[in-house]
């Protein structure tokens, strides 16, 4: 099909800006009334997306097979914790614009897009589980009375978008015309509905112009550009671009452990090179690493289908290496503080989620640490503003408490691991006489060496240098 953009001169009339104008000339009519649309999977990517349309003055039927997670939807209660969320799923149910179901017959009556936002969790060798994908795909394809438009939201392999054709062309008791989209999402867990709503960009795949056309009109309000291409190059733009950004991450880590041993510090190297514009400052925070269901899981796949394709994926299995050093480095640092033996010193752990206004617990860093402390013989307490309900199920032999005061309260070091803004302004002198022996490790760099140390803490960050001191002279 050819790569274009779709502007709308209207829509963008009077906004500030330079936007590409269209390679190839799009036809189509300007529609921006009511849809009729379905989503598959109320998990993250699906809750979200299916509200936001709604909210955008779209009629949404979401739909998922946990019945447990419909009634408890229909009842208010949100799967998921994400800022704002909850109250823009309350308004749109009361406005009769979003509603849950179990029931694909009830999903798909009157839908003219579906979507697909199933989960894609690894596999044993990394690949992406399509299980899901298949079961949406199939069901779809036998409930579906009339002509539809499917939309892959969930983050697939290159090439998926042709696989599911092909199911629901097999899986059809009947022959009806349908099309497939891909339609990748980029939304940062915490700040989701943002993203949606004010997206960089959005990015679709179909060998079918006039259905991509169609999807477009649905993100035209969003006032975003919009690039099409064909199906295999929008799935690999979503790879590339997690991959691209886990590559930041590792990138400034390994940064970060040089800066330690030549009394650097790494965050003034990144203000320093994020003011250049072709680098930009975003992703050089330097630390314990990536987590959540995304960076680790979509280096993973890539690598795989890599190396399915007979390639040498070097810079991919780098990017991953160094994020798994870095969450080892927070033993290594609690060692060179309390000394090597661990057994029975007591360690509390704040932040639990990979990453703060989340209580996503997929890959978090913390469930690496916690266990190489308790391998060590660390006992170890707890705690995270939000994610305590999902880290209990996670967790053995942990201590989890009420705040973060509690923690402290005879710890013997305490680890920052999620950078929570609670985190960032606590009372650090009732933290440290609360503490057996005032150490800290800071995972997130949120505290400064100079205040720390002056406050009485032996503190280690990752990458600063050591008050400008290098490794061998502190």
């Amino acid at each position: 099909m050819g790569l274009k953009w779709l502007l709308d001169a209207k829509l963008f009339q009077g906004l500030s800006g330079n936007f590409l104008a269209p390679i190839h000339n799009v036809s189509y009519t300007k529609d921006i009334s009511m849809k009729n649309i379905a989503v598959i999977g109320v998990g993250y990517v699906g809750l979200v997306t299916g509200t936001c349309f709604a909210d955008l003055g779209n009629k949404v039927v979401a739909l998922d097979i946990s019945k447990e997670k419909i009634d408890s939807l229909n009842r208010g209660v949100m799967p998921i914790y994400e800022p704002g969320l909850a109250e823009v799923v309350a308004r749109n149910m009361n406005a009769g614009r979003l509603s849950f179901t179990t029931s694909y017959q009830e999903a798909l009556q009157d839908a003219e897009f579906v979507f697909i936002c199933v989960g894609t969790p690894s596999g044993v060798d990394g690949e992406a589980d399509l299980q899901y994908v298949r079961q949406a795909a199939e069901t779809i394809a036998q409930v579906m009375t009339h002509e539809l438009i499917i939309v892959n939201k969930s983050t697939v392999p290159v090439g998926t978008g042709d696989w599911v054709a092909e199911i629901i062309k097999e899986a059809q008791p009947r022959p009806i015309d349908f099309a497939v989209v891909s339609c990748p999402e980029f939304l940062r867990e915490g700040s989701a509905l943002q993203d949606f709503m004010n997206p960089d960009r959005v990015v679709l795949g179909s060998l079918d112009q006039n259905a991509a056309d169609k999807v477009a009109q649905l993100h035209l309000q969003l006032r975003a550009p919009i690039i099409v291409t064909d199906l295999r190059t929008a799935e690999m733009i979503k790879y590339a671009s997690n991959a691209f950004l886990a590559t930041k991450i590792s990138f400034i880590n390994e940064i970060a452990n040089i800066c330690e041993d030549l009394g650097a510090d790494v965050k003034e190297v990144a203000i320093g090179m994020g003011a250049d514009k072709r680098i930009g400052p975003r992703f050089l925070d330097a630390g314990i690493g990536f987590g959540g269901s995304c960076f680790p899981k979509d280096v993973l796949a890539l690598k795989h289908m890599a190396t399915v394709q007979g390639k040498h994926p070097q810079l991919l299995q780098a990017v991953m290496d160094i994020n798994a050093f870095q969450r080892k480095q927070v033993i290594i640092k609690v060692r060179e503080l309390l000394g090597a033996d661990l057994k029975g010193r007591k360690i509390g752990v704040l932040g639990l989620a990979f990453k703060p206004n989340t209580d996503d617990m997929r890959d978090a860093p913390s469930l690496t640490i916690v266990e190489l402390l308790q391998d060590a013989g660390a006992l170890v307490k707890g705690y995270d503003p939000v994610s305590m309900d999902v880290a209990r199920s996670l967790f053995r032999g942990i201590e989890f408490c009420q705040n973060a005061y509690e923690v402290a309260e005879g710890s013997e070091a305490l680890v920052i691991l999620t950078d929570w803004n609670e985190f960032k302004h606590l009372d650090m002198a009732r933290i440290k006489e609360s503490m057996e022996t005032p150490v800290m490790v800071d995972g997130r760099n949120i505290y400064e060496p100079e205040e720390m140390t002056a406050l009485g803490f032996a503190y280690r960050g990752f990458g600063r240098g050591y008050n400008g001191r290098t490794k061998h002279d502190a």
